[in-house]
């Protein structure tokens, strides 16, 4: 299935995105149980129509029997906000050999031998901007073993998502990507494990 984008504006919140938002870790059994919700998250968040989120519960289903599955949640009282998952990359997985076919054998041998795949990282658009996504991916990483390197697909163009991926030191592994399932291009980002975050160690050197 292609999804196309579409452009709305962010209806409005309730729940007040100035409210206070709780980071946690979350497994497979925590994820799937708002299955339904993070996917409309992922749908609001990518610009997709919302049948895009119903349409991936599945997807995220399989995601979470994968090898190293990690997740994290944002969630402000009871209402989730935000959330990020990923697992090990591994030959025969989709993303993984999408990936392979763009890279040369070179590349491809020193960025997917013992990856991580950040496979989502979503925040609601009127929580963005208060370093939620960044606290989301640093939880998420920063118990990832036996990676080299984390690896990830965002789209082109200057967001806050690119923001945040320079600031952690991820690098270009190709550039202006298409998957079989969207109409823009994509970036492949790469970084060494562990995740470096100068701001935080700048923070515990004042």
């Amino acid at each position: 299935m292609r999804f196309l984008r579409h452009q709305t504006s962010p209806p409005g919140d309730p729940a007040g995105p100035d409210d206070p938002v709780d980071i946690r870790a979350w497994g497979p059994t925590d994820l799937l149980g708002h299955v339904e919700s993070a996917m409309a998250i992922y749908a609001e968040a990518m610009g997709y129509p919302p049948g895009a989120g119903r349409a991936h519960v599945s997807a995220t289903a399989n995601h979470a029997t994968q090898p190293g599955f990690r997740a994290m949640a944002a969630l402000s009282g009871e209402r989730l906000v935000g959330f990020g998952y990923g697992y090990a990359s591994r030959p025969g997985q989709w993303w993984h050999e999408q990936v392979r076919h763009g890279l040369t054998a070179e590349q491809a041998d020193f960025w997917l031998t013992d990856a991580y795949e950040l496979c989502e990282l979503h925040v609601r658009p009127p929580w963005q901007g208060r370093r939620i996504g960044r606290a989301l991916l640093i939880g998420l990483l920063d118990g990832v073993a036996d990676s080299r390197h984390v690896l990830l697909s965002t789209p082109e163009g200057d967001t806050r998502a690119w923001r945040l991926y320079r600031s952690l030191h991820f690098a270009d592994v190709l550039r202006h990507f298409y998957f079989p399932t969207d109409d823009r291009p994509f970036a492949i980002l790469g970084a060494e494990l562990p995740l470096r975050d100068d701001a935080q160690q700048n923070r515990r050197d004042e």
